[in-house]
């Protein structure tokens, strides 16, 4: 994994006085404190997708119940074909 060093600009001090109170209320450091803010901030979009797909899954089987495992079946035709 590449790590890469970053450096913002023109931050107004309100903001970086916020995330410095947050990350003294944690107890952490200010950079553990933005490292965490952007880490969660780039995985939102997956787990927002794994949510939908997770209650895609629950409305299926709500609506047409358990569906049967196929691996059996599958391997049973290629066995089968040769």
């Amino acid at each position: 994994m590449g790590v890469q060093a970053v450096k913002i600009r023109k931050l107004p001090d309100w903001v970086l006085e916020a995330h410095r109170k947050r990350a003294e209320e944690a107890g952490v450091s200010l950079e553990e404190e933005l490292r965490k803010l952007l880490t969660e901030s780039a995985l939102r979009p997956q787990r927002e997708f794994a949510a939908r797909v997770t209650a895609w899954n629950n409305e299926l089987r709500r609506r047409y119940g358990q569906m049967s495992d196929s691996k059996e079946l599958i391997r049973q035709d290629r066995d089968e074909r040769g």
